[in-house]
C-alpha cells in the first residue's frame, strides 16, 4: 500500500484500487505550501472531525472530485449544506462495507465543532479493515482504553497517530497507544504545523525504537510504501 502525507493529519492511501483521502487540511497549512490540491484524486474523504485543521479543504476537493465523504453525521449534514452533493453520516461504533473494504468508526477522545461554530458531533477514529491491509487511524484523541477493543476486530498491518502532544496524545502516549491497537509501525501525524505542536523528530522515532515499535515520519508530499 502507498500512503502520501500531505501535511498536519492529511494523508492519502491507495487501497484495492481507490484513492482515499483523510482530513484535507493542506491550503491553510504553510508547511504543505508546494502541494497543488488540484492535483490529488480522491475517490473517498474520511473526516475525523470539524476542526479546520481537518476539514478546510474538503469542499473544494470533494466538489471538484465527485468523492463520497465520510464523517459523523453532523459533520456530514454540515458539509452537505456547503453542497457536497456525496455524503454519508456515521457514528461512533457503527460499520460499513464499501468497495474497498469495511471502516469502524471508533472512540476518539477530542472535541468538535465546524469552521462556522456550528456542532460537528463526535470526532471519531477510522478502522480500516481491507483485503490488502488493515489499519486504524485515530484522528485527533486523548490517549483511551478503547483502543483496547481494537485488537478484537483486526490485526492492524499499521496505525496512524498523532503525537505532537498539547493538542492531542504525546509520543510517549502514542506509544502506548500502539501497544493497546497491537500495531508494529506507526506513522506519526498532527505534528510540527503549529509552534505549540512542534516536536524533536530523532529523539520521537527513538524512542518508539526503544520500545520496539517503528515511527514512519514521512516529509510533507512524500509517498512512502507500507
Amino acid at each position: 500500500m502507498e500512503l502520501t502525507y500531505y501535511g498536519q493529519s492529511c494523508f492519502k492511501v491507495m487501497l484495492n484500487g481507490k484513492h482515499i483521502l483523510f482530513d484535507p487540511f493542506i491550503t491553510q497549512n504553510p508547511l504543505a505550501k508546494n502541494i497543488d490540491i488540484d492535483s490529488i484524486e480522491a475517490d473517498y474523504i474520511f473526516v475525523s472531525h470539524g476542526h479546520s485543521d481537518h476539514i478546510a479543504d474538503c469542499v473544494s476537493i470533494a466538489k471538484r472530485t465527485g468523492a463520497q465523504v465520510v464523517a459523523a453525521y453532523e459533520v456530514a449534514t454540515w458539509l452537505g449544506q456547503q453542497g457536497v452533493e456525496n455524503v454519508f453520516g456515521m457514528n461512533t461504533g457503527g460499520s460499513w462495507k464499501f468497495d474497498f473494504g469495511t471502516v469502524k468508526c471508533v472512540v476518539a477522545h477530542h472535541s468538535s465543532c465546524l469552521p462556522d461554530g456550528s456542532y460537528g458531533g463526535n470526532p471519531i477514529g477510522f478502522v480500516v479493515m481491507s483485503t490488502d491491509r488493515n489499519f486504524y487511524y485515530a484522528g485527533d484523541t486523548a490517549l483511551t482504553l478503547d483502543m483496547q477493543l481494537i485488537p478484537h476486530w483486526t490485526n492492524l498491518n499499521f496505525s496512524v497517530l498523532p503525537i505532537g502532544n498539547v493538542y492531542t496524545m504525546d509520543v510517549a502516549d502514542a506509544i502506548h497507544a500502539s501497544e493497546f491497537v497491537k500495531s508494529p509501525v506507526v506513522v506519526g501525524v498532527h505534528y510540527d504545523t503549529f509552534d505549540y505542536i512542534k516536536i524533536d523528530k530523532e529523539k520521537a522515532v527513538a524512542d518508539f525504537k526503544a520500545a520496539e515499535k517503528i515511527l514512519l515520519l514521512p516529509g510533507v508530499g512524500e509517498t512512502i510504501t507500507l
